[in-house]
C-alpha cells in the first residue's frame, strides 16, 4: 500500500526520527515524538532543503536515486537495493569500452618503489605493500553501497515495512517521490535547448507493430532456413528487411553486438526487438534448421492478434534492462522533458548522468542509439533537424497515451 511520508515518520521509532531530525538540523532533546515529526515534515517539504540535497548528490547517488523513482513496486528487499546501489557506484560495464588513446591510461596506477628493486627477495619475502596509512584503505563495492542505503535512510527517503511481513523491506514515501521528481525536472530543464519545429521529421508511430505482422507472414509464406547457430540466412534476412516500412542495414562484421537481445550479434537493432519480441509472444518457434510459426503466430499473421506499442514498449524496457539498468527512469524523463522540440545534445546534457557505459557502447553510444533510437521506433519520440543540423527530439501523442508521466505512469507500466 502507497504511503506518504507523514505515515512512515510516525511508525519509524525514535532513534530513526533523531537521525533523520540530524541530518536536516532540526534536531531538539525537547521534542516529543510528534513534535519531532513535524519538525521534519517541515524540513523535508521546503523545496530549497531538497534542491540542496539533490545538487550535493554524488552521481552515483543521483543513478540510484532515480532508479527508485518510477518504480510500479512499491517494496524493495536489501538484496535488491544493494544490487541497485552496485552498478551505480562502479563503472560496472565500463572496463571493456574502446581504450583511449594509448591504452595504459584505462590501466589501474601501480606504485613502484625503485630502491627496493635492486636486492632480490625470496619467496617468502615478497609480499604485496601495505597501503599508506594516511590514505584510508577504499571502501568495498557491497559496502559502498549499503552505505548509500543508509544515506537516503537518513534524508527520510527510505524506510522499512510496517508490518510483520514487510520489516525486512524498504519503501520510499509516495510525497517524496513527486517532490523529488519536481526537483530533479527544474534541474534537468534549465539545461534544455528548446527550438522550434523542424521543416521535416520521422514519426514511425505503430509502424513497428505493422512490421511485426508482415514479418510473421514472410516467415509463413516461405521456408526460412537457420543456420546452425539460430540465424536467418542473409538471403532471406535481406528479404525481410526490405518489406519492412523501415530500412535498415546488417550490422558491420566488426562490430561488437551483445547484450542487447538473443539475436542482437547478426540481426539490426530495430529488427533484432522484433524478432524477440514474436519470439516472446510464442508466435515464433526455433525448430532446429526452419523457423516456423506457432498456432498463435498464424492467428497474428492472419491480423487475429495484435501486438499492442504498449506491449512492445514493456517488452523494451525489459528487454534492454540489464545494458541500461535505469532505462525506465531515463525512458520516463525523455518524456516529460521533450514535451516540445529539443536538441539531442542538451537531453544528454541532462540525462547522460543516468547513464552507464556497457562494454563497448559509451554512455552517449547508450543514451543516443539505444534508447533515444529506439523510442522513436517504438513510436515514442519524432526525430527531426533544426536548420543548422542540430538532432532534434519530441514526444508523439502516442506517448503520452502509453506512458503517461507522474503516479499514473508508474501505474500503468507495472508489468514493465
Amino acid at each position: 500500500m502507497p504511503m506518504n511520508l507523514a505515515d512512515m515518520l510516525s511508525f519509524a521509532d525514535i532513534a530513526q526520527l533523531m537521525r533523520i531530525a540530524e541530518t536536516y538540523d532540526c534536531r531538539s532533546t525537547n521534542h516529543s515524538k510528534n513534535e519531532l515529526i513535524q519538525s521534519i515534515l517541515s524540513a523535508v517539504q521546503k523545496r530549497d532543503v531538497l534542491e540542496r540535497k539533490v545538487d550535493a548528490m554524488s552521481p552515483e547517488d543521483l543513478r540510484l536515486l532515480n532508479s527508485l523513482l518510477f518504480e510500479p513496486r512499491e517494496m524493495y528487499s536489501l538484496e535488491d537495493l544493494t544490487a541497485r546501489a552496485l552498478w551505480t557506484a562502479s563503472d560496472t560495464h565500463a572496463g571493456a569500452a574502446r581504450p583511449e588513446a594509448g591504452e595504459e591510461a584505462n590501466k589501474p596506477a601501480v606504485a613502484v618503489r625503485t630502491t627496493r628493486q635492486a636486492e632480490p627477495k625470496s619467496a617468502k619475502q615478497r609480499k604485496r605493500p601495505k597501503p599508506d596509512a594516511a590514505e584510508p584503505a577504499p571502501q568495498a563495492p557491497e559496502q559502498s553501497a549499503r552505505h548509500a542505503i543508509v544515506r537516503f535512510m537518513r534524508y527520510g527517503w527510505l524506510f522499512n515495512g510496517i508490518t510483520q511481513h514487510t520489516r525486512y523491506l524498504y519503501q520510499v514515501p509516495e510525497d517524496v517521490k513527486r517532490r523529488l521528481c519536481e526537483v530533479l525536472e527544474a534541474r534537468f530543464r534549465a539545461v534544455l535547448d528548446v527550438r522550434g519545429e523542424p521543416e521535416a521529421y520521422r514519426d514511425e508511430g505503430t509502424l513497428l507493430s505493422a512490421d511485426a505482422v508482415l514479418f510473421l507472414r514472410f516467415v509463413r509464406d516461405h521456408d526460412v532456413a537457420l543456420t546452425t547457430e539460430g540465424y536467418m540466412y542473409k538471403r532471406q534476412l535481406g528479404q525481410v528487411l526490405g518489406l519492412l516500412s523501415v530500412s535498415e542495414g546488417l550490422p558491420a562484421r566488426t562490430a561488437w553486438r551483445f547484450g542487447y537481445g538473443r539475436r542482437f550479434r547478426e540481426y539490426p537493432e530495430r529488427f533484432s526487438l522484433l524478432y524477440d519480441y514474436c519470439c516472446h509472444r510464442n508466435w515464433l518457434r526455433e525448430n532446429g534448421e526452419r523457423l516456423e510459426l506457432t498456432d498463435a503466430g498464424l492467428l497474428a499473421a492472419a491480423g487475429d492478434v495484435a501486438a499492442e506499442p504498449s506491449d512492445l514498449y514493456r517488452f523494451w524496457l525489459r528487454a534492454y534492462r540489464v545494458p541500461v539498468p535505469n532505462i525506465m527512469a531515463v525512458a520516463q524523463w525523455t518524456i516529460r522533458l521533450a514535451s516540445a522540440w529539443t536538441t539531442v545534445a542538451s537531453l544528454g546534457k541532462a540525462l547522460l548522468p543516468l547513464v552507464r557505459p556497457y562494454y563497448y557502447d559509451s554512455a552517449e553510444d547508450v543514451l543516443n542509439r539505444r534508447v533515444l533510437k529506439m523510442m522513436v521506433h517504438l513510436g515514442l519520440l519524432r526525430w527531426g533537424e533544426a536548420s543548422d543540423g542540430t538532432a532534434l527530439v519530441r514526444v508523439t501523442p502516442l506517448a503520452a497515451q502509453m506512458v503517461p508521466a507522474g503516479d499514473a505512469g508508474r501505474k500503468r507500466n507495472a508489468n514493465a
